[in-house]
């Protein structure tokens, strides 16, 4: 079953620049896919047009059974509470707990207390940070503050969650930990989605990976048959 189905999607900016160009791409329940490409491919506009920070020129895309191309404004958050998202910066409350900034996510729906406190401790578990509840974003190490920011993503239980260089600031080893995170996540029914420029990772992981090129797809690769060397020679 698609989570995600993209038509004919063009995107224009007012500036005359077309970052994608008549793309059609499905995405199905429980997938993880790398979406890859030089700057400027249109990596950003695709994922942000699927959780509606952009809305296409043209096209169709339906998320979970919603056309965004044509939600109103007043309705976006209806598309949003069924998306997580992870940003490379984290975006977390520095004067806020490792606890609440989590439970943020679920103050602003206005669940009940026992609730949220349930699905927050349950999400620091998950991400491995349960201990560090009481601790302040300043306090931790880049990995922590990222395993916070994809706690705060998935505590609402959402069935798509989009990543975007979520180890771009994170080294190597702390890099593959987060993936590794990621992948728990996916192995509970989360389709992912993760815009990367770390080849490595993308080699490692084996997933399906989505290439993009001046806002077109150049070549969408089946899970486990990526591979960077016949990347680089694609023209």
């Amino acid at each position: 079953m698609d989570i995600i189905r993209m038509t004919n999607v063009k995107k224009q900016y007012k500036t005359g620049v077309t970052a994608i160009h008549d793309l059609s791409i499905n995405f199905e329940k429980g997938d993880f896919v790398f979406i890859i490409g030089a700057t400027g491919c249109g990596k950003s506009t695709l994922i942000k047009m699927i959780y509606r920070e952009e809305k296409p020129t043209s096209g169709k895309i339906n998320v979970g059974g919603i056309d965004v191309a044509k939600l109103r404004n007043s309705k976006v958050y209806k598309i949003r509470r069924k998306i997580g998202v992870v940003f490379q910066d984290f975006k977390l409350l520095n004067k806020s707990t490792v606890y609440e900034n989590v439970a943020f996510a679920l103050d602003v729906l206005g669940l009940p207390r026992d609730e949220i406190h349930t699905k927050v401790l349950k999400a620091l578990e998950l991400v491995g940070l349960k201990h560090k509840a009481s601790s302040y974003p300043t306090q931790l190490s880049g990995g922590e503050q990222q395993r916070v920011a994809i706690a705060r993503s998935i505590v609402n239980g959402p069935k798509l969650l989009i990543c975007d260089e979520p180890t771009g600031n994170l080294d190597e080893i702390t890099s593959m930990e987060i993936m590794n995170v990621l992948e728990e996540i996916n192995k509970m029914g989360t389709t992912i989605l993760m815009v990367t420029h770390d080849t490595e990772i993308v080699n490692k992981m084996k997933k399906r990976v989505v290439l993009l090129d001046a806002g077109r797809i150049l070549k969408d690769f089946e899970k486990g048959t990526y591979n960077h060397e016949v990347v680089k020679n694609i023209k």
